[in-house]
């Protein structure tokens, strides 16, 4: 029987993005049958890569190389359904990295149980804009992809607790945002299928985001820190660039994300209604 990290490294390691998020559901599967069963999968150590096996496709370029389309175009909407696909295939791999990468840190059963899940669910959200991208006539792969989206794990190899704050804090925290103005682009498209994939996603991404905040703050229960000081110190040493309003303010507290962690991290403050 294979230890958890042996699971997380198998998906690090394997290219093909559907091959890669069929181990990853197998394994949450096997994790959560283990742990119902009172039989359960050992954590132990296994060398996670300091980058994930991708596939030859989609050709990785520089953001500011990326094409922008226009997402009121068949041809944008196409373009909006691969990002995403892409995010989620890094998503994927960001959570599973997790677990072998700070093995050497002694976490609760639950932490683990948190981040099989949330792999799981990025391994399910891959797979829906996937089938969205074939009903197109596309497939992910078709279109050039973001190649800055493993920055915030190299940046974060060494830093358990600056992950947590980076990757479901604010990278996560930021598809809260901005998903919702996604699903009424393909609203207005009649696009009934990118409708119900984009809601799926939006409505489980608020849990990952909660599993970051939950996590982050036993981290500095255990160290003695101030959540909020330890946030900002952290974001400001990792994360390149202010956070962009607007921001959603109700999803992020449902998450456990309250405004003054991330309203003094922003570019700009405008006016906001009371």
């Amino acid at each position: 029987m294979m230890t958890l990290s042996q699971m997380a490294v198998d998906v690090l390691t394997t290219a093909d993005g559907r091959q890669k998020t069929a181990k990853s559901r197998a394994y949450a599967a096997d994790w959560f049958a283990a742990r119902a069963a009172g039989a359960p999968i050992p954590v132990g150590r296994a060398e996670a890569p300091l980058r994930p096996s991708r596939p030859a496709k989609p050709e990785l370029l520089d953001p500011r190389d990326v094409p922008k389309r226009k997402p009121g175009s068949p041809q944008g909407r196409i373009a909006l359904l691969h990002a995403v696909a892409h995010i989620e295939l890094n998503a994927v791999d960001l959570h599973w990295d997790i677990i072998p990468r700070f093995a050497d840190t002694p976490m609760p059963p639950g932490f683990y149980d948190d981040w099989v899940k949330a792999a799981d669910e990025e391994s399910k959200h891959f797979n829906l804009m996937c089938d969205c991208l074939e009903e197109q006539g596309s497939y992910y792969g078709a279109l050039p992809a973001h190649a800055g989206m493993w920055r915030a794990a190299e940046d974060t190899v060494a830093d358990f607790m600056g992950r947590l704050a980076v990757v479901p804090m604010v990278l996560e925290a930021r598809g809260l945002d901005v998903t919702p103005g996604m699903i009424e682009i393909f609203r207005k498209a009649g696009d009934s299928s990118a409708v119900a994939a984009l809601e799926t996603i939006y409505a489980e991404e608020v849990g990952h985001v909660a599993y970051g905040s939950k996590w982050f703050h036993f981290l500095c229960g255990r160290h003695d820190q101030d959540p909020k000081d330890a946030f900002h110190t952290l974001v400001r040493t990792y994360f390149h660039g202010a956070l962009k309003p607007p921001f959603n303010d109700e999803k992020r507290a449902e998450a456990g994300l309250p405004p003054d962690f991330y309203w003094p991290l922003a570019e700009t403050i405008p006016n906001r209604t009371p």
